[in-house]
């Protein structure tokens, strides 16, 4: 005998937005709205709304919702390749902006040359699917432009360049300056740059800043060595060292560089920063809980991704945009850093 479905079984069909409605206690039109996020509304509506599309498990239809308004709710983050060095926190913080403001965001990856990336932003935005599309790398003979009729809308950030190195904010080396400054106004007199791949601007411009700055403040280098982002770049600089050096301060291209340098340090029975100073870059959260703590540089990239999901979200909705702006490049001292030793 055939089995009949009991009363508490779930109906094979999906919840409409009058029946979210009715389970609230609001309009349509009100539930409409919280799912497009264009509020403000009253905390208890929020709370009801949000409890009512749970327990009905309710998924809007796009298709239908694009079809009546041209309203997809869906955005693209457009990069190049390679994968492998996506940009997570600042992709984080532009999906958290975007879902905290009613839209999902999702990810093309588009190999070859800049071209390649207009022409599938110029497909993205002519094809109805999607309102808006973020560029992190730029795209060529493509300006920002205003949303239309039948065009997504277009931001572009470039923080990023064909081969998703950092430019711009990411690449400004600015910091370094007041780092080695600091530590010679320690006492530090000779230096060690351990810098990243030569054909990274940010890089490049590290380097530079530094020797710069060693001229400007009569200090002396013993050189520029490394030429990677690795622990190994940063531990094989210090084990091939002279002893007769004199370095006393050691500036890493990143952290990475700056732990693998200390643990080299540490094995040879320096001490930081006892014996030597060693600084990184990009603050990541190991560094901080690292003995000693990693003295080093914060870049604001959550703030750089959220702004340009902010922006993005203004241009399609036609409103003024924020001009809130990422934190600037920021110097951290901590334990691996201190006055020059006396010799």
């Amino acid at each position: 005998m055939a089995s009949h479905p009991t009363s508490e079984a779930r109906p094979a069909r999906a919840a409409t937005i009058h029946e979210v409605a009715r389970r609230a206690g609001v309009s349509h039109q009100t539930v409409s709205r919280f799912l497009r996020g264009l509020g403000p509304f009253r905390p208890d509506t929020v709370t009801r709304v949000e409890a009512a599309i749970k327990e009905l498990d309710y998924r809007p239809n796009m298709i239908a919702r694009s079809m009546r308004t041209r309203q997809t709710g869906v955005l693209t983050a457009l990069l190049p390749s390679p994968v492998t060095q996506m940009p997570t926190p600042m992709l984080a913080a532009a999906a958290e902006a975007a879902h905290a403001a009613g839209y999902f965001m999702e990810i093309a990856v588009v190999e070859g040359p800049a071209e390649a990336r207009s022409r599938r932003a110029r497909e993205l935005m002519g094809s109805g699917r999607v309102e808006g599309v973020l560029s992190l790398a730029g795209l060529p003979d493509m300006d920002d432009q205003p949303k239309t009729a039948t065009s997504g809308a277009l931001t572009i950030i470039e923080q990023f360049d064909d081969d998703l190195r950092g430019l711009g904010g990411l690449a400004d080396a600015g910091a370094l300056r007041e780092i080695v400054r600091t530590l010679a106004d320690w006492g530090h007199r000779r230096f060690l740059h351990i810098q990243g791949p030569e054909e990274w601007t940010s890089a490049r411009a590290r380097r530079e800043v530094y020797e710069q700055t060693i001229a400007e403040r009569g200090l002396e280098s013993h050189g520029v060595v490394g030429g990677g982002w690795s622990a190994a770049i940063g531990y094989e600089s210090i084990r091939a060292l002279e002893d007769s050096s004199g370095v006393t301060a050691v500036i890493a291209a990143n952290d990475f560089v700056a732990m693998g340098a200390i643990r080299a340090a540490h094995e040879r029975g320096w001490q930081m920063p006892r014996d030597m100073s060693v600084t990184g870059w990009d603050d990541i959260d190991v560094g901080r809980y690292a003995t000693p703590s990693l003295s080093t540089v914060t870049v604001d990239r959550a703030g750089r991704g959220r702004g340009a999901m902010r922006r993005l979200i203004a241009l399609v909705r036609g409103e003024e945009p924020p001009s809130s702006a990422p934190e600037p490049n920021r110097v951290v001292l901590r334990e691996s850093t201190g006055p020059a030793p006396q010799r």
